[in-house]
Parts: C-alpha cells; sequence; structure tokens
C-alpha cells in the first residue's frame, strides 16, 4: 500500500472505508469505498495533489456546492465532498454497470433507436444544469455511466471547480479540462466563456460516435484533431450508415455547427429535434455548397488564413500542455487453426513476445495429450513448431529473438533452442520450477526449488541464487513470475503462495538484495513505455508509472485491459514487446461444467436450469449428502477453488468457504457437516470441516506437515482416511478419531496409491494403485490393509466409488467407461461380474481423486458435464505505447 493511500484511508476512516481504487484518470483517482454511516458502497473521487493544491479547499468546497444542488434522474448525484489531509474528495453513487465508453469499446456502435433515446436522456439531464447555471464542460463517453441501461451524467463537480479556478493555474499544473474528440471548437481555441451551446457540440459529438463509430473528427495526433474541429465539417451520418433518419442527421448537424450562434441554444431544443421526424437543418454546414458560389476566392483565401493562423496558435499551447502525439494504435484478433491452438500444460506461462514485437512464441498441441513449443510470426498466416521442444512449458524468447528456453516439467531442466530447430542444448539441470524470463545480460532467470529467484548463463554455468523468500503467516511464499528489468538491475515479481488469488507484486535490486513490495496482483511485467502492468485476480490489466532508477512506482494506476486470461495459478496470459506491440489472451479459466444426474444407460438430465460454473483438472469435486438431499461442489477460480452447497432439487448454491482454496468435498457420516482440503501452499495443507448451512465455524480435522490432497470419514465415524503427496509419490494414511493423534501409513509402498473410499460397512477398502505399472482399482480389508487384496479393474482404473448397497464397485476405465462390477462385501470379499454402464467421456475427471458420486438409491450418479471450453481470443496489439503513455501519463 501506498503511503498516500494508507494517509486518505486513515483520514476518511471515520465516514468511508475505502476498499480498492477503480480507475484513475488525468484529473482524478477513484476509489470504491464503503459509506459507514448510511451502509451503502459509493465511489470516492480523489484530486490529484497538484490539481488539488491550486484549487485549494474553500475554492472547490465552495464551488461544488452548486452540483450538489442538482437533482435530475440522469444525474449521477453528489453525495458528499470535503477535504480531509490535503486530499480533496467528492463521493458519488457506486454504479453498478459500465460506462458508455466501455460499451462503444466492445460494441463500436449502437443501435438507432438506443443512441437517439440515450442521447435525449442526457440532453435533459444537461438542460436541467443548464437552467441551473452549471455547465458540465466535459461531456464524453467515459463520463456517461450506464445503470440498468440509463445513462447518468457523472463529474460536473470538477469541472466546474475547474473553471471556476481560471486557466492561467490549470495550465501550470499540465491539466487541461476537455478531451479532443469531444471538445468544442470555443473549447480547442482556449475560449474561457463558455455557455450551454458547448456542452450541446460534445453531446453532438458522443451521439455521433454511437451512431457511425467514431467521434466526428478523428486524427493521428491532438494537433491534427483540434485543426479539423476549427475548420472541417463532420461527413453527414447518414452517408455512413443508411439506417439513420434524415432529421437526425439534420439535427446532430446542427448541434456540430462551429459558430455557437448556429448551434441549439439548449440541449432542450437539441432533445425535441432528434423527436421531430421533420425537422430540418439551418446550419451553414447543411448548404455549404450553395453559399460557396457567393464568396469571392479573396475571401476565401482570407478565411483559410485566419483558421491556420488560429490552428497555430492552439498547436502552439497543446505543444506545451500534453504529451507526445500517438500513432494509431492497431487490434486484430489472431486466428490459431484448430491443431495450431493455445494449450496450457500444467503450472505454465504459456505466450511470449520477443523484444521487436515480430514473433510470438506458445505453448500448444503435439501427438496425442502433450505439447510442444509453436512459433507464430506477426506478417504470417500460420504458425510452426519448434523441433525439440516436446513436453515444454514456460517459453521465453532471446533478447534477440533466435532462440526459446523452456523447461520440460515442474521442476525440470532448463533447455535453450534457437526456433529454426537448428540445435539445442541444456543449460541448468533438474530443479528449474518454471518462472523464466531472459535478461539482456545474457543470463535466464527463473524459481528455484527453494522459492526464491536464481540465475544462470544461458550459455550454461553455475546458477546464482538472487532472493530467498520467508514464510508469512500460515503460507509458505514463493517468488513468482519473474521479470527482469532493463540492464538487469533488478526484477519485478509475483510474492506469495502459488494457491492463494492475494498475492503482492515486488520489486529486488539485485545488487542489495532490496525488496520492496508495490501493490497487489498476480502478476507483473515491466513496460519499455516507463510503466509498470500487472492484473488483478478479476482479470483486469493495471497499469502505473515506473521508476527504473528507485524501483518503485511514481503515480496513480490505471486500469487499460479487461477480460485478460488468467490460469489457475494466477500466470495472466499477456506480454509486451520493447516495440510497443502487445498480446494478451481473453476469456475464463478452464472449462464449463454443469451438474447433471446421469441414469444407468447414460441418459443425462440437467439438475438445474441454466446451472454451469467453471472449472479445471485439479479442482473439480462433487459429493451427495448420505440422504442425497444436498450436493457439495467444489470448482475453479484463479488461486484455488472454494467449497459450495445446494439442496436438491431447487435450492440456490450457498458457498461455504471464503478464506482461501479449499476442494475435494465429502462429508461426515451424520451428513451435517461438509470435510474438505484447505490448501496452504505447496507441500502444505489441511482437513477441516464445516456445518453444510454455514451455521457453525470450522473445524480442524486432521493437520499434517506435508500436503493432504484427499480425505474421507468412515461411514461409523470412527476412522478418517486421507492421502498425502503429489507429483510421483501418492500414499494413504488413517486416523482412528479419539485414539490417534496423528496419521498412521496404511499404504505406503514403493508405488502410488489414491483415491480411498470404504464400502457402507466399512469392512472394505478401494483404490487406486500403478503397482501393475498401469492404474488399476483394487480393494483390502480395512483397517487390516496387509492381509490381503484383490484387483477389481481389468482394462484399467480410476476413481472407485461404492454402491450404498455396498452390493456395486463403481471405477472409470482406460478406455473412460463408467464400469459396475457385483461384488460380495458382508463378511468375505468376492470379485463377480463385470459391465461397463455408459461411457463418461465428456464429464469432468480427474486421475487422483473421484469426479462423480452415486445416489442413495443406485440408480443414478451425479456428474460434472463438460459444456464448453472458453478459449476467447488471442489479441495482437500495435503501437500501445502510446495510448498506453495517453492514458496513464508518465
Amino acid at each position: 500500500m501506498t503511503d498516500a493511500l494508507a494517509r486518505l484511508k486513515t483520514a476518511l476512516a471515520d465516514r468511508y472505508s475505502i476498499e480498492r481504487e477503480l480507475g484513475a484518470g488525468g484529473m482524478a483517482t477513484v476509489y470504491l469505498a464503503h459509506d459507514v454511516k448510511h451502509d451503502r458502497k459509493v465511489a470516492v473521487k480523489v484530486l490529484r495533489p497538484e490539481l488539488a493544491a491550486v484549487l485549494g479547499a474553500d475554492r472547490f468546497v465552495q464551488e461544488i456546492k452548486t452540483t450538489a444542488n442538482l437533482q435530475h434522474p440522469h444525474i449521477l448525484p453528489l453525495f458528499d465532498s470535503g477535504e480531509a489531509d490535503s486530499f480533496l474528495y467528492y463521493v458519488m453513487p457506486y454504479v453498478e454497470g459500465e460506462s458508455l465508453r466501455e460499451r462503444l469499446d466492445r460494441e463500436k456502435q449502437l443501435s438507432v433507436d438506443e443512441s437517439i433515446e440515450m442521447t435525449r436522456a442526457v440532453a435533459s439531464a444537461l438542460d436541467y444544469a443548464h437552467r441551473h447555471d452549471v455547465i458540465h464542460r466535459d461531456i464524453k463517453p467515459e463520463n456517461i455511466l450506464l445503470h440498468d441501461g440509463q445513462p447518468m451524467v457523472a463529474d460536473f463537480g470538477i469541472a466546474l471547480a475547474v473553471s471556476a479556478a481560471g486557466g492561467t493555474r490549470i495550465t501550470e499544473t499540465g491539466l487541461s479540462l476537455g478531451t479532443p474528440h469531444y471538445m468544442s471548437p470555443e473549447q480547442a481555441t482556449a475560449d474561457r466563456d463558455l455557455d450551454a451551446r458547448s456542452d450541446v457540440y460534445s453531446l453532438a459529438c458522443v451521439s455521433y460516435e454511437m451512431l457511425v463509430g467514431q467521434p466526428p473528427h478523428t486524427g493521428a495526433t491532438v494537433q491534427a484533431i483540434i485543426a479539423k474541429i476549427i475548420t472541417d465539417e463532420p461527413a453527414p451520418i447518414a452517408a455512413q450508415r443508411k439506417s439513420v433518419p434524415t432529421h437526425i442527421d439534420e439535427a446532430l448537424r446542427t448541434a456540430l455547427a462551429k459558430l455557437p450562434a448556429d448551434r441549439f441554444p439548449t440541449a432542450g431544443d437539441l432533445a425535441k429535434a432528434l423527436a421531430d421526424p421533420g425537422f430540418q437543418s439551418r446550419a451553414p454546414g447543411s448548404t455549404t455548397v450553395v453559399r460557396e458560389r457567393g464568396i469571392r476566392r479573396s475571401d476565401r483565401v482570407a478565411a483559410v488564413a485566419v483558421g491556420v493562423a488560429a490552428v497555430a496558435v492552439v498547436v502552439a499551447g497543446w505543444a506545451l500542455l500534453r504529451p507526445l502525439p500517438p500513432q494509431p494504435v492497431h487490434r486484430v484478433s489472431v486466428a490459431l487453426p484448430a491443431g495450431q491452438e493455445i494449450v496450457e500444460p500444467w503450472l505454465s506461462s504459456p505466450i511470449a513476445l520477443s523484444a521487436d514485437g515480430s514473433t510470438l512464441a506458445y505453448v500448444g498441441p503435439h501427438d496425442g495429450p502433450t505439447w510442444q513449443i509453436w512459433v507464430r510470426r506477426r506478417d504470417e498466416l500460420n504458425a510452426a513448431p519448434v523441433r525439440g521442444t516436446f513436453s515444454a512449458v514456460d517459453p521465453v524468447l532471446s533478447p534477440d529473438g533466435s532462440e526459446v528456453a523452456f523447461t520440460t516439467g515442474n521442476p525440470g531442466p532448463l533447455r535453450v533452442v534457437q526456433i529454426d530447430g537448428a540445435a539445442g542444448r541444456t543449460v541448468a539441470d533438474s530443479a528449474v520450477w518454471g518462472s523464466l524470463d531472459w535478461g539482456d545480460d545474457g543470463a535466464i532467470y527463473y524459481r528455484n526449488p527453494n522459492r526464491g529467484v536464481s540465475r544462470v548463463s544461458a550459455a550454461g554455468g553455475s546458477p546464482e541464487v538472487l532472493t530467498a523468500p520467508t514464510s508469512s503467516g500460515e503460507r509458505p511464499v514463493s517468488h513468482l513470475l519473474v521479470d527482469v528489468l532493463p540492464g538487469a538491475r533488478g526484477a519485478v515479481f509475483t510474492s506469495g503462495s502459488l494457491v492463494s488469488p492475494v498475492r503482492d507484486i515486488a520489486s529486488v535490486r539485485f545488487e542489495t538484495g532490496e525488496i520492496k513490495v508495490l501493490v497487489s496482483g498476480t502478476q507483473a511485467r515491466y513496460s519499455a513505455s516507463g510503466h509498470l502492468l500487472w492484473t488483478t485476480p478479476d482479470r483486469v490489466l493495471m497499469a502505473a508509472p515506473f521508476d527504473l532508477e528507485r524501483l518503485e512506482l511514481t503515480g496513480p494506476s490505471v486500469a487499460v485491459l479487461q477480460d485478460v486470461y488468467l490460469d489457475r495459478f494466477g500466470s495472466a496470459h499477456f506480454d509486451v514487446s520493447e516495440s510497443g506491440a502487445m498480446v494478451y489472451r481473453t476469456g475464463t479459466i478452464g472449462t464449463d461444467f454443469e451438474p447433471v444426474w446421469v441414469e444407468r444407460d447414460g441418459t443425462a438430465h440437467e439438475i438445474a436450469a441454466g446451472w454451469q460454473v467453471p472449472g479445471h483438472i485439479g479442482s473439480l469435486g462433487i459429493a451427495l449428502s448420505p440422504d442425497g438431499a444436498r450436493l457439495a461442489l467444489s470448482l475453479g477460480g484463479v488461486g484455488g477453488t472454494d467449497v459450495w452447497v445446494r439442496e436438491l432439487p431447487g435450492g440456490t448454491p450457498t458457498r461455504l468457504t471464503f478464506d482461501g482454496p479449499a476442494a475435494r468435498p465429502s462429508w461426515t457420516p451424520d451428513g451435517h457437516s461438509v470435510v474438505y482440503v484447505a490448501d496452504l501452499g505447496r507441500d502444505q495443507s489441511e482437513v477441516w470441516q464445516k456445518a453444510a448451512d454455514g451455521s457453525s465455524g470450522e473445524e480442524l480435522v486432521v493437520a499434517d506437515p506435508r500436503a493432504i490432497d484427499e480425505v474421507i470419514y468412515s461411514h461409523d465415524g470412527a476412522w478418517v482416511v486421507y492421502r498425502l503427496g503429489s507429483g510421483a509419490k501418492r500414499d494413504l494414511y488413517a486416523i482412528q478419531l479419539g485414539r490417534d493423534s496423528i496419521g498412521q501409513p496404511l499404504l505406503t509402498g514403493d508405488y502410488e496409491e489414491k483415491a480411498p473410499a470404504l464400502s457402507p460397512n466399512d469392512r472394505w477398502l478401494a483404490y487406486v494403485s500403478d503397482e501393475s505399472g498401469r492404474e488399476e482399482v483394487y480393494v483390502r480389508p480395512f483397517p487390516n490393509v496387509a492381509e490381503t487384496r484383490w484387483l477389481v479393474s481389468t482394462n484399467g482404473g480410476t476413481e472407485p466409488v461404492w454402491a450404498r448397497s455396498g452390493e456395486e464397485l463403481f471405477y472409470r476405465d482406460a478406455e473412460g467407461d463408467l464400469v459396475s462390477v457385483a461384488v460380495s462385501s458382508d463378511t468375505t470379499f468376492s470379485v463377480g461380474r463385470q459391465r461397463a454402464l455408459f461411457s463418461a467421456a465428456g464429464y469432468g475427471a480427474d486421475p487422483n481423486h473421484v469426479v462423480y458420486d452415486v445416489s442413495p438409491d443406485d440408480r443414478r450418479f451425479v456428474m460434472l458435464r463438460e459444456a464448453g471450453i472458453n478459449r476467447g481470443e488471442l489479441i495482437w496489439v500495435e503501437h500501445w505505447f502510446d495510448e498506453l503513455r495517453e492514458r496513464v501519463g508518465n
């Protein structure tokens, strides 16, 4: 947390509890807060310090009082304003929705009816304000918020206060009122005596963009836009969109007249004209051709000369006040044909962009269920696989773009190959845990076994340890997702638990080892534009100015992208080049699933219409209560999972856990509580239980210094059986409640044992083992497992589940079928006839844990049907830095 934010929180603590930043602009930063007195969400807007210094508290409070008296259904009201510890702020309702800017960015154009309805609503708000002697001065899509589809005009306050402060002192701050695309000609020429007709012009620009898809005047630079505003007539709307009625075109043409005297005198008049099918424009722009014939050539030359002189003056002023002109930004959606799509291996960051922005490396498919690295060049239509990269993860390109480094596991060796596949080499041994980056010092950086950062020369050699994290609270800390800074002076990285969505973004100076926590987020990258970019758990890309010498943020943060794809560990699928290119992926994690009932013949039925939930392998969990009346689910999200419970058949899903990754639920024998695994980080987890209705707090069941990955109660409540370990070694342990304080080894041999399942009479333990060289389902006596064993499956087997009657055992075979085995499980055990019930392909599965359950009458199963994978889009952006500087500042 920055010092400024900490001060702000303290200063407003008695009135508003600041929760998080919503965004920042050129004049203020907006925070989501809780109104302590009225128990409601509000938006607190805090002016930038340099602007606050110019305005002064008295002037600000005095002028903004005028806004507080505006009461209109389409004006965002002002709740409060004031000064607190030198901060000038005002408080507005928190609008659950989006701005018109966000809507237009997504849809580009709106329907004609909606555009006009929205324009008339905003015009009514402006007309009301104008009649109360308030001019907005900054109407633009960003300042029109959409609440339940209705527009609400925001930010009367800053415009009024800033205007009252006077232009000269504001100029000294480098700030200016108005946004170039929506400025009236009189604003563009720095006329301070603005009236209602300036707002009418700006609203017409917004309406024009809703209909056409862009403002009336565009250009590659601010100067070019202003020059067009002063001298050019906008292209007729009807010529660009034939569905727009003539009277709409005529009304907006009048509102866009160069001279205020030629426009509608009030916003209310604009609204009336838009509703009048017989309206005809009387603006000069509508009769340009006729009037041109009556003007002498000398007069035209003089007029042009005056216009050019005016533009020269305005351009000179803007050159002093504004940053360098932006280049046009190009965004394209990159299609990756079938067989070339991005895949998401375990614990990996799958995309990397070359320094010059011309080449994208990513993890794509290989033969069978494996993967390899592919390369897609900007000027080519297809990607090509890189030879020698079988099972590669975490690709990163060399500074010159000729080689790619990767690992082949977590942990695994560090390899480098040329992207043409001509040669390759092993740089480091198998102690590399991913999070790769390739510095301009010729070294490759990665996460080491101690969860810190190490580096090794790309040519090979002895690794050097750079950071050594310590534990924080209950969760082991890792230094993840390293991004090396220019000159290899240091790096930015993610500090926190691998499975927690709550992490810190930090910087480290390699020379001194000094670490600074910068912000909260999931992953960060340095941008050569002079910014730090980072993602939040809700898939927003943030940006803020970053000082390479001090390795810290130097300005407010701004949300610059929405819907950035994050994998289950918070790794963000984006990269930015030194040249200003950017590639990012949209969409949400994993696959959508829908819980369904599946009959023995394979017929599936929805449990609840439209009930779809996101998930991924490792997070899936589903269990019916003993009476079949409730369903417990764990499904994935960024950083982990939580457990939910739903009453059947028609209840509402209720979230049971809130404090971190919780997964793989089962039930206590009495059906009162849900048991689940709480993951505290790599190699550390615990077993907890909580009343299914949430009426009681969590209760610790099993704590083991190692990683517990699944757990079940015996049906008589006397035992808890759980599995320890992951990777290549999984073992089963048991605790006899009331007698054992720690788990006793149950099956801990040289092979993997997992997916324990106890028969209804608790005499027999079914489990999965790979002792034969493939995974099969076995049964042993319980708790005396050493006496003997029976092989149950015949064609590979995972996920054993007992029928409630004890007369069948179900499992998935190697072909993906759900198999029923007739068994005798009373006083002795025997295996009878086997038959495949139905294909379970297309239903969520986990080779290490059961992801289905059987109903109390054994007639049907509850399963998770795959409802579709949301792969999103791959977006390639060129010339992004100019837009970034324009939005964030530097």
